[in-house]
């Protein structure tokens, strides 16, 4: 394209971008900062919301300890982890998880690690005294995973 025409007023075009660029790195760091922000609020909220992972092993053997002792075999079975799901059907759950066939009430809630997987054991103290624990693993949210044996 040619400019050598007259033009409108005297001079030539102007450049569009004449002055010294500047540097924005308080926006950015603002940004950047804001994310972050945003991210820690998001893991405190859900702290509150859902509660501890301890909190959630501890609610989730409540409700299949009071679904066990209300004969509710199909709520017990859907708070069971897949694959013990698969291997166990909700008519024997009772059988497999109630070694003493009375009410369990929930004494302790630990850390450990089950496969080089992070889970939780709520210990369970039954009616005829003896104990056991419950795996609890965070699938999709806490389910039971297993039973053990009281050491």
């Amino acid at each position: 394209m040619v400019t050598t025409g007259p033009f409108l007023y005297d001079d030539e075009p102007a450049p569009l971008h004449t002055g010294t660029p500047r540097r924005r790195h308080g926006l950015l760091i603002a940004i950047f900062g804001g994310t972050v922000l945003v991210a820690l609020l998001m893991v405190g909220l859900s702290y509150l919301i859902k509660g501890s992972p301890d909190d959630q092993a501890r609610e989730v053997a409540g409700v299949f300890l009071a679904a066990l002792g209300n004969d509710d075999a199909e709520t017990a079975h859907s708070l069971l982890c897949e694959a013990e799901r698969a291997d166990t059907a909700p008519d024997e759950v009772a059988d497999r998880y109630v070694p003493s066939g009375g009410a369990g009430e929930i004494v302790s809630v630990a850390a450990a690690e089950v496969d080089g997987e992070p889970v939780r054991e709520v210990g369970i103290e039954w009616a005829d005294g003896t104990r056991s624990r419950l795996v609890v693993v965070n699938a999709d949210g806490p389910h039971i995973c297993g039973v053990l044996p009281e050491n």
